[in-house]
C-alpha cells in the first residue's frame, strides 16, 4: 500500500476503480481502515466511494467483483498517521508491508509485487536499514536464498513507452557512484539486464552503455574510465553472446536509444538514467528491479505528502506499473 502519509493508497483505490481488468485477482497488503480512508478520499462526487473488503488468503482475491478493492491485514494498523507527515508509525507501516509481500512471492503465494511508493526518511524512522524498496527486496530475496547479500545483485530499471534504462549503481552518493564504475559492475549490469529484457522482448535486446564522463571521456581527455573500465566490460559482455555496444556519449546515447536503435540503455549511475526517462514523463514512468528471483514494479514517483489526502493524485504510473507486471510475468 505503501507509506499510509501519503499518495499510495489513493492511487492504489484509483487503480483498480479505472484499470478493473488489469487489477482482477489482484489485492492490497497492508492497513485495511487506510484503504479505506482512501477510497473515501478519492470517491468522486455524487458516487458512493469503492467498497473496500477484507481477505484472510491471497487466493480469496481472486474471486473478488471488480472496482473492488480486497485488503489482506499484513500490517499492525499504523496509529497517529497524518497524511503529509513523516513518522515512524507509517514507514514501519510500509516497510512490513513489503517485506510481507515480498516473502509471499518468493514462497510462491503471489505471482508478483506492484509497490506503491514509500518514504526513506520514514523507513528509516522505522528502524529499517534499506534505503528503499530494491534493497529491502534484494535483502529478503537473499535471506530466502540463502545466500550472501553480493550474491543476490539487482539491478534498477526505469521504463515508460520510449526508452528503458538499468542502472549500473542506485542509492548512494555521486562520489560513491563514479567509485562503483568498475569492470565486475558494468558486467554484471549487462548480464541482468540482458536476461531480463530477453524474456521480454522474446529475443537478445540490444543494450547500449552510456559512458561515465563528457563525450564518453574523449580518447582519455576527460577521463579514462571509459577506457579502462567500461569498454574492457562491454568486450566481455560481447564475448559471452550479450548484444552491447559502446560506450557512447552520455548526453546522445538516450535519443538514439528513443528513437530506436538500442532497446535499453545502461547508465553509470541512478541520475543519469533516471533524468531522461522522468523527463519524458513520470506518469508513465515504471520501476522494475532486476535480477530478483520474483516480478516487482512500482511507480516512478513518490510519495507526494503535498497531495496526500486530498484525492487528487493522478494513478497513471501506478497503472503502467501493475501492466508492466503482468508482460513480464507472462515472459518469466
Amino acid at each position: 500500500m505503501g507509506d499510509p502519509a501519503g499518495i499510495g493508497p489513493e492511487i492504489v483505490v484509483k487503480a483498480f476503480r479505472d484499470a478493473p481488468a488489469l487489477t482482477a485477482g489482484a489485492f492490497v497488503a497492508g492497513d485495511l481502515e487506510c484503504l479505506r480512508k482512501a477510497a473515501a478520499a478519492v470517491a468522486r462526487p455524487g458516487e458512493p466511494a469503492l467498497p473496500v473488503a477484507l481477505i484472510e488468503r491471497p487466493d480469496q482475491a481472486l474471486r473478488m467483483p471488480a472496482r473492488c478493492v480486497p485488503v489482506l491485514q499484513a500490517v499492525s494498523p499504523p496509529e497517529g498517521v497524518r497524511h503529509g507527515q513523516i513518522s515512524a508509525a507509517a514507514g514501519r507501516a510500509a516497510g512490513e508491508a513489503v517485506q510481507w509481500a515480498a516473502r509471499a512471492a518468493l514462497g510462491a503465494q503471489v505471482a508478483g509485487l506492484v509497490t506503491a511508493p514509500l518514504h526513506k526518511e520514514a523507513l528509516s524512522a522505522a528502524g529499517f536499514t534499506y534505503p528503499g524498496h530494491t534493497e529491502l527486496l534484494q535483502a529478503e530475496a537473499a535471506r530466502h536464498a540463502g545466500v550472501p547479500l553480493a550474491r543476490m545483485p539487482v539491478r534498477m530499471m526505469l521504463a515508460n513507452a520510449e526508452l528503458r534504462t538499468v542502472l549500473v549503481s542506485i542509492h548512494m552518493s555521486l562520489r560513491h557512484a563514479i567509485e562503483a564504475v568498475t569492470f565486475d559492475g558494468v558486467l554484471e549490469t549487462l548480464r541482468i539486464a540482458h536476461a531480463s529484457l530477453q524474456g521480454v522482448l522474446g529475443r537478445a535486446p540490444r543494450l547500449a552503455v552510456a559512458g561515465l564522463n563528457p563525450h564518453a571521456g574523449e580518447g582519455g581527455l576527460f577521463g579514462s574510465e571509459e577506457r579502462e573500465v567500461i569498454a574492457p566490460a562491454v568486450a566481455a559482455a560481447r564475448a559471452e553472446g550479450i548484444d552491447a555496444d559502446g560506450p557512447h556519449a552520455p548526453d546522445t546515447v538516450f535519443m538514439r536509444a528513443r528513437k530506436g536503435e538500442f532497446d535499453a540503455v545502461i547508465a553509470m549511475y541512478h541520475d543519469q538514467g533516471l533524468i531522461p526517462v522522468k523527463y519524458l514523463g513520470v506518469e508513465e514512468g515504471v520501476n522494475v528491479t532486476l535480477g530478483l528471483p520474483l516480478v516487482r514494479t512500482s511507480p516512478d514517483h513518490g510519495t507526494a505528502f503535498d497531495l496526500a489526502g486530498t484525492g487528487r493524485a493522478d494513478a497513471s504510473s501506478l497503472i503502467e506499473a501493475i501492466r508492466m507486471a503482468r508482460l513480464l510475468l507472462r515472459g518469466a
